[in-house]
């Protein structure tokens, strides 16, 4: 158990990573207290059955007055809404955080709808599953993944510093990055692979000479990791790709000349050109594996941890 970061901390939308810090706080005693509120009448109910939060509220207004910490844990596209509704009741001097995987459109529709005395400090935890929903978060979610911090102009460092200790006391390894650039960082490292695999998936759906049954009876491990990925929370993704549009074009653009590349190389039976490729790529994948967030045997289906 550590000393208290924050004495409140209110978590507005109860899915996967409100729900896996929630259980990352108790279990490391990182606050006093935490209030909870979701739009959903049914998430707010499943919430309390299971024990989330030491209290749902009934509006986000509620669930935010004297909150140290308030973590905007909804859709990118509602940030902005959202924001607005709580701004009028944020105690002052209070840290307004987010973990959207778009930082740019996020501070642009928040920002103006913090009060003068409030902290916002964007942010990211770069960690997740492919479930949805208040009973999908396990404690262990954060562990030596990283969490990136966006501080906007003026951001205040004592707040900024306080943040990265209780992202580091969730079990994340924290970093600072400016918004535009984690925006063309995710949309290589997220954005694409997942709109890619969406594609994928979305091609043999369409593919009528290969069965339904076929495509789920003989999924391969590749297949089979697209479907993971593709079965991401529509609502979220949704939001994500309209509300990072410059960087995902961009990387899309560029997946396509390689995409190209691929295509003429085998059409050609230039097997150098595709041994050059496909080594190189493989040493990122061992870059991965030596930096600690995969293994040599990951676990594809990404099972649960006991909370």
């Amino acid at each position: 158990m550590t000393a208290p970061v924050y004495g409140k901390v209110a978590l507005i939308g109860l899915g996967l990573i409100a729900s896996s810090m929630y259980w990352a706080m108790s279990r490391r005693g990182l606050v006093g207290e935490v209030s909870g509120y979701a739009r959903s009448e049914a998430t707010r109910e499943t919430a309390r059955r299971i024990g989330l939060c030491d209290s749902i509220a009934e509006s986000a207004a509620e669930a935010v007055a004297d909150a140290d910490l308030v973590v905007l844990a909804v859709p990118v596209g509602a940030m902005g809404a959202v924001a607005e509704e709580i701004g009028p009741h944020l105690k002052p001097g209070a840290t307004v955080t987010d973990v959207g995987s778009v930082k740019k459109e996020v501070i642009s529709a928040v920002g103006p709808h913090m009060p003068e005395g409030v902290h916002f400090i964007p942010g990211h935890p770069l960690a997740g599953t492919e479930h949805s929903g208040p009973e999908s978060g396990f404690a262990t979610l954060f562990d030596n993944r990283w969490c990136l911090l966006v501080p906007v102009e003026g951001s205040d460092r004592a707040a900024v510093a306080r943040l990265k200790t209780f992202w580091e006391g969730l079990g994340a390894q924290v970093e600072e990055m400016d918004a535009e650039h984690h925006d063309l960082v995710l949309a290589v490292t997220s954005h694409t692979p997942h709109l890619i695999a969406y594609t994928m998936v979305g091609v043999a759906d369409d593919l009528r000479r290969v069965t339904d049954s076929e495509v789920i009876k003989y999924s391969a491990a590749g297949f089979r990791d697209f479907t993971r990925i593709a079965a991401s929370d529509p609502t979220m993704w949704r939001d994500v790709f309209l509300t990072n549009k410059e960087a995902t074009l961009e990387i899309l653009g560029r997946f396509t000349e390689e995409l190209f590349a691929l295509q003429r190389a085998i059409r050609k039976g230039d097997g150098a050109h595709l041994h050059e490729y496909f080594t190189r790529t493989r040493a990122i994948r061992r870059g991965i594996i030596e930096a600690g967030q995969d293994t040599d045997a990951p676990d594809f289906g990404r099972v649960k941890v006991e909370r």
